[in-house]
């Protein structure tokens, strides 16, 4: 599995925790196809931010302007979890890429706002 799909995949597991608070393991196995095996990529972008969860929706609240981290989009909060695990947990990914890629998933599964806002606070992130 491409790292692309790995994030969306992982997008869609974390939005399901979110809203429904479903157990990662189920949200993993929802996300996947029948025949599709576990991506250590996903499982470990997934289970790494619900371990650091506190830490990453900090960091997220720390960077936002004008806006409260209760009234974010679901989608872009979501998003914005995605990103930050990985600017800071993941060494092998650069900061541009990790934001260029959720900048990229914004546009697929944000509104016509979400990528400006996700580069926004993903690169205060990154600097911080």
């Amino acid at each position: 599995m491409k790292r692309r799909v790995a994030r969306e995949k992982a997008l869609q597991a974390l939005f399901q925790i979110d809203m429904s608070g479903i157990e990662p393991e189920v949200a993993l196995r929802n996300v996947l196809e029948e025949e599709e095996k576990m991506d250590a990529y996903l499982e470990q972008v997934v289970l790494g931010f619900i371990e650091n969860q506190e830490r990453i929706d900090g960091h997220i609240r720390e960077n936002l302007e004008k806006w409260s981290f209760d009234r974010l989009a679901k989608v872009d909060r979501n998003i914005l979890r995605l990103g930050v695990y990985e600017l800071l947990f993941v060494e092998d990914v650069p900061n541009k890429v990790v934001i260029n890629e959720a900048v990229e998933i914004a546009k697929i599964f944000g509104d016509d706002q979400s990528s400006k806002f996700i580069n926004g606070v993903l690169s205060k992130v990154s600097q911080s």
